[in-house]
């Protein structure tokens, strides 16, 4: 239920970024998901097809761009991605992590006139 909010700020960032460039339609709005946000694209866009009704988006088409998980192991300081959501460092296998990348949400750009 959590992705009805953040299409609602999602769509109020892209209709004040359209507004500021005095853009008259939404064509396309592209965002960056990451793998630990927590958003479900299906969900985002059900809730988006209702939010973007009577607004310069009413056409407008969500697009997802999916970013990895980004760990840094604690032990021996290498950058790895998680790989089926297996937290454990894959050079020494050490548990303890710190997550660097893929909570990321955010609205890329857009297309519009």
């Amino acid at each position: 239920m959590h992705e009805q909010s953040i299409v609602d700020n999602l769509l109020a960032i892209a209709l004040d970024s359209a507004q500021k460039a005095k853009a008259t339609k939404i064509h396309k709005i592209n965002v960056v998901v990451g793998d630990l946000a927590g958003a479900v694209d299906d969900s985002m866009t059900f809730y988006f097809n209702f939010l973007r009704e009577k607004t310069i988006a009413a056409e407008a088409e969500l697009v997802f761009t999916h970013k990895p998980a980004i760990l840094r192991c604690h032990k021996c300081k290498v950058n790895f991605t998680a790989e089926k959501m297996d937290f454990r460092c894959p050079k020494c296998h050490e548990p303890q992590v710190e997550i660097i990348g893929g909570r990321e949400l955010y609205v890329e750009s857009l297309e519009a006139e």
